[in-house]
């Protein structure tokens, strides 16, 4: 992984002695011209320019953008806006997490990457917001015109099960415990189960294995609070002073195959890339029940010329997203974020943390790539091991 690109980049340094890292050291550089750039805006110009500034898991960005906004506004869409919307972010997660399986497991791998299996998953996922918002009026404060084509619905969430069963799990069901795993992923039978046999080897599957508590479900209020009191929060974010854990292994960690390999190896590389594939296999499930569950819905009345402030809180891909903002008459006054990565990703997060202590050999690299890959940054890596001056004779 290089660093490159204007979204910003994790920098991880490991300096060594002795065949130890004695110091690990894990910066989040982002650019903050973004939140500046909603300053002065009105509702509906920020719900549209969100998602292309945060353009990764611009969905998720839009929903939580969209909720504080109502929040602020004091709007209350019906209650099968926010299920749409959930769904929305559910196939949104599973196009990530098949990208990560498909193009960036790959390519870990030394392998080609299999682009043209991902781009029918990737497409049958945005066929949701269609079919849930035939107008495009899914990120409309108080909710757009719900109208679920159920029948369309049904065949993108196919569509999704399918490629997930054929390009990722190579044909065969989804593990469901931690030796149906291991025997998947010893058949090498695709990218996803090859990356998997290498994270579950003896040198690698505790490798980065750090005690960094999940993030707790925390209701809106207590990032309000934390965002709207603290302009650091969004960069150094803490669960009251210390760090946390956000992501698909904090939501998969009671799966018999997560729970399996922590309680054998730890939180390290082999629970956390275990944790996406499973979740990424329940997904298409979650998906159909959703649909099965969802009515229309009228959009609420709107006020887009409030003063007022709010909150909007997201599960992505990647973990907890939380959106604040405070508008003053209509308009952004002041716009703030904390994203999944600047969780996992802290000076003493989990990465920070998981590293710090490991030995410092010929595979180190390649072992904390595969733990930053694992803990996926939503922003490019540069990952360099930065062995200390020998003593002069």
């Amino acid at each position: 992984m290089t660093a490159a690109g204007t979204e910003g980049a994790v920098v991880v340094r490991l300096h060594t002695a002795a065949g130890t890292v004695r110091d690990a050291r894990v910066a989040v550089r982002r650019p903050t011209a973004a939140a500046r750039a909603l300053t002065g805006r009105t509702v509906a110009e920020t719900l549209r320019l969100v998602p292309l500034l945060y353009s990764v898991c611009g969905t998720a960005q839009g929903v939580a953008a969209v909720a504080a906004a109502e929040a602020a506004l004091d709007l209350r869409p019906d209650p099968a806006h926010a299920a749409a919307r959930e769904l929305l972010v559910l196939a949104e997660t599973a196009a990530s997490h098949a990208w990560q399986a498909l193009m960036d497991w790959p390519r870990l791998l030394g392998e080609a990457s299999c682009g043209r299996e991902l781009a029918p998953l990737r497409a049958a996922a945005a066929a949701l917001t269609p079919a849930l918002y035939p107008a495009g009026d899914a990120l409309r404060p108080g909710g757009g015109g719900l109208r679920p084509d159920r029948p369309a619905l049904h065949a993108a969430v196919d569509r999704i099960e399918g490629g997930v069963a054929a390009a990722v799990l190579g044909g065969a069901p989804a593990p469901a415990d931690a030796e149906s795993l291991a025997a998947w992923a010893a058949a090498g039978a695709t990218p996803a189960a090859r990356l998997l046999a290498r994270a579950l080897a003896p040198d690698g599957a505790a490798f980065g294995a750090a005690a960094v508590a999940p993030l707790p479900d925390l209701p809106a209020a207590w990032f309000a609070e934390r965002l709207a009191g603290d302009p650091g929060f969004s960069a150094r974010p803490h669960n009251d002073g210390a760090p946390a854990l956000t992501g698909p292994f904090a939501r998969m960690a009671d799966h018999p195959v997560v729970a399996a390999l922590t309680r054998r190896h730890g939180a390290g590389i082999a629970a956390h890339f275990a944790a996406r594939l499973v979740e990424l296999a329940a997904l298409p499930g979650r998906l159909r029940a959703g649909v099965d569950a969802l009515g229309p819905a009228d959009p609420a009345g709107t006020e887009d010329a409030g003063t007022g402030t709010g909150t909007g809180v997201v599960e992505t891909a990647r973990g907890r997203l939380a959106h604040w903002l405070r508008l003053e008459d209509g308009r952004v006054a002041d716009y703030r974020t904390v994203a999944p990565t600047e969780w996992n990703f802290a000076a003493d997060g989990a990465l920070a943390r998981g590293l710090a202590g490991v030995a410092a050999d010929a595979g180190l690299h390649g072992r904390a790539t595969l733990l930053v890959a694992a803990l996926d940054p939503c922003v490019a890596a540069d990952v360099a091991v930065v062995a200390a001056a020998a003593p002069e004779a």
